[in-house]
C-alpha cells in the first residue's frame, strides 16, 4: 500500500545515484575549484552493490513505487551498469529510465536497451563548443554528445529528452539556437532553471533566467502553446509548436516551486535516502541493509521517514534558507 508524506505525497519516483563521479567537472555541480584532480571521491566499497541497490528497489516498489532513474555523477563510469538495468529492469510495474551527460552514449547505449532500459534523459547546456566547454570544463566537442543522443534513439530508448540547465551570461544566448535544431528531431528540449543545489555551485538570484523569459524568448520567432501534463506531479511544463513540430518542456523550480507535487525520493551511491534535492541530511539505509535487516525492516524505516517528510524548500527559498547545509547535486542527481 502506498505511504503518504505529512502533504500526502506518494512515492513514486526513486532517484538512484551509482556513483559520484564524473567525467565532466560542470559549473551546474562539479565546479572544478572543488573537484579538482586531487578531490577524494567514494571508495568502491562505500557504494552500494548493485545487488544491494536491487534489494532496496523492491522495497521501494512494495511501497507504489512506479519509476526509477539511473544518476550520479555520471552514471555510465559505473562499470557493468548494463547489470544492474537488467538486475532493476525485471521489477514489475516499474519504469526505468537514466540521465547522463552522453559522452559515453555511442558505446554504451544499445546494450543498455537490451539490457532493458526504456529511456534516457541527456543534458546537454550548448551547441556552441566555446561555450559547452564553459559549462562543463571538459575538453570534447559538442559532436560526441549530440552522437550519444542519436544512438540512443537508434537503440530505441526514445523520445530523448534533452536538458539545458539556463544560466544568465554564460549560455542564454544559446536558448533559440538550441531550440531551432531540436525541433521536429523527435526529441524533446527542457530548459531548466539554474537551481542552488549544494554549496559548490557559487548560485546567485541574479544567474536565474526564468522559465517565462525562456517561453518568451522562444516563442517570439517559433510559436508556443502550452498542454496538459503526462501524468499529475509532472515537473517540466509542457509547450508544442503551434506548427505541429515537436515540443519543448521548462522546469522553474526557482520562479515557480512545484514541492506540492513532488513524489521524488533519492537515494545516494553510499545508500542515505534524501526527501528532497535540497535536503539537509540523508538516511542511512546501507547500514541497515550490511546489518542483516529483513525486507520488513526496510519498509518500515522508509515508511517512517517518508511519512515524516515535509519538505517545501523551494516554495520556502529565502535568505533565511541560503546557508542550509544542502547536499551536493553530485551525490543525489538532480
Amino acid at each position: 500500500m502506498p505511504v503518504l508524506d505529512t502533504l500526502g505525497r506518494p512515492v513514486r519516483d526513486l532517484r538512484i545515484s551509482v556513483t559520484d563521479r564524473c567525467n565532466f567537472r560542470c559549473v551546474y555541480c562539479m565546479p572544478k575549484e572543488v573537484y579538482g584532480r586531487s578531490y577524494r571521491f567514494l571508495e568502491r566499497r562505500q557504494l552500494l552493490t548493485f545487488e544491494e541497490i536491487e534489494r532496496l528497489s523492491r522495497v521501494f516498489a512494495s511501497l507504489g513505487l512506479e519509476k526509477i532513474r539511473l544518476t550520479g555523477g555520471e552514471p555510465l563510469l559505473r562499470r557493468e551498469l548494463e547489470r544492474l538495468v537488467e538486475m532493476l529492469g525485471a521489477i514489475p510495474g516499474v519504469d526505468l529510465t537514466l540521465t547522463t551527460n552522453g559522452s559515453l552514449l555511442p558505446q554504451k547505449a544499445r546494450v543498455l536497451a537490451d539490457a532493458g532500459l526504456r529511456r534516457v534523459t541527456v543534458s546537454l547546456d550548448s551547441l556552441d563548443d566555446q561555450v559547452f566547454r564553459a559549462m562543463n570544463d571538459v575538453d570534447m566537442p559538442v559532436e560526441r554528445v549530440l552522437a550519444g543522443i542519436e544512438a540512443a534513439a537508434a537503440a530505441g530508448l526514445s523520445p530523448v529528452k534533452v536538458n539545458m540547465v539556463v544560466k544568465r551570461g554564460v549560455n542564454e544566448d544559446s536558448v533559440l539556437p538550441m531550440a531551432r535544431y531540436f525541433r521536429g528531431s523527435g526529441h524533446i528540449l527542457r530548459f531548466i532553471e539554474y537551481m542552488d543545489v549544494g554549496h559548490t555551485n557559487g548560485w546567485r538570484l541574479d544567474d536565474v533566467v526564468s522559465a517565462a523569459e525562456i517561453v518568451a524568448t522562444i516563442g517570439a520567432e517559433l510559436p508556443l502553446e502550452p498542454i496538459e501534463p503526462n501524468y499529475a506531479g509532472e515537473v517540466a511544463r509542457r509547450y508544442r509548436y503551434r506548427d505541429g513540430s515537436g515540443e519543448i518542456g521548462v522546469i522553474a523550480s526557482v520562479t515557480e516551486p512545484f514541492c506540492g507535487a513532488c513524489t521524488r525520493a533519492r537515494l545516494s551511491a553510499e545508500g542515505r535516502l534524501y526527501t528532497c534535492l535540497f535536503a539537509t541530511e540523508g538516511h542511512d539505509l546501507r547500514a541497515l541493509v550490511r546489518g542483516g535487516a529483513s525486507e520488513s525492516d526496510l519498509a518500515e524505516e522508509i515508511g517512517r521517514v517518508w511519512r515524516a517528510r515535509g519538505d517545501r524548500y523551494s516554495e520556502l527559498r529565502s535568505a533565511e534558507t541560503a546557508d542550509l547545509p544542502k547536499i551536493e547535486m553530485s551525490y543525489i542527481g538532480g
